[in-house]
């Protein structure tokens, strides 16, 4: 376990946590938290024995967003922490699941949306606050939202600076599934065990293509998956479960 004091960094069998440690200020983020933030998704990203990433928060909150004590001060420094943060997490080699435990606002919203999925407790919430404070979504927000609710949609929930419950996001696509607040841990670390015993290299290719098809045209997703697809049939872990899918088929017939 890594030695910070706004997040806490953990691996416990293939799995690397984060959680936002600063439950009496509802997780808000300020320099400290976000270098630490940083850090820690370094650590996990880059070490071989981690497979899925969870992100989280501590206490009754996900992320409050900027902490307004220092927003005046330090927000430059704050918004520049959430251009690296997302492009940590979209170039993560492992799956990211957000564990949104509690509201997840301005900042915080957009951390979660960052996620390549997101479980949220029946308790949580997500909104683009921003417009409150005069400001515009930051973190990714303008690139996250759009993409998972449409054009429309998105400037709604920008202009009304609203906090969308949890299954309502869910029905707009915000989260990818809700479940009873004493559940979310164990649901989350479920599907992080599912996801981890997959060979990584063809999740790491996978998320890769995904991501780069949202850019690509049709043809250049097609030479990218015969590129994956032919350095995948060399890898040890393909051969072998093709050879095991191919004897069980002989078995069956």
């Amino acid at each position: 376990m890594a030695a910070y004091e706004r997040v806490l960094v953990e691996i416990t069998g293939g799995i690397g946590t984060v959680t936002l440690n600063r439950p009496e200020k509802l997780n808000a983020l300020d320099r400290a938290l976000c270098e630490e933030l940083r850090e820690g998704l370094a650590l996990l990203t880059r070490s071989d024995a981690v497979r899925v990433i969870v992100i989280t928060g501590a206490g009754r909150a996900f992320c409050a967003g900027a902490d307004l004590g220092v927003l005046a001060a330090d927000g430059p420094a704050l918004v520049a922490a959430g251009k690296e943060v997302a492009l940590a997490i979209r170039a993560a080699p492992q799956p990211v699941i957000a564990a949104v435990n509690g509201p997840a606002a301005g900042g915080g919203a957009n951390l979660a949306l960052a996620c390549d999925y997101r479980i949220a407790s029946d308790r949580a919430s997500i909104g683009q606050v921003f417009l409150k404070l005069g400001l515009v979504p930051d973190w990714g927000g303008t690139f996250f939202l759009p993409r998972l609710v449409g054009p429309s949609k998105a400037l709604e929930l920008v202009w009304s600076a609203r906090m969308v419950p949890a299954e309502e996001a869910l029905a707009l696509g915000l989260f990818d599934r809700v479940v009873p607040h004493a559940e979310l841990e164990s649901t989350a670390y479920a599907l992080a065990r599912e996801w981890a015993a997959h060979p990584p290299q063809a999740v790491r290719r996978v998320k890769e293509a995904l991501y780069r098809s949202e850019a690509s045209s049709l043809t250049a997703a097609l030479d990218l998956e015969i590129r994956q697809q032919t350095e995948l049939f060399a890898t040890p872990e393909a051969r072998e479960r093709i050879a095991g899918g191919a004897s069980l088929a002989k078995r069956s017939r």
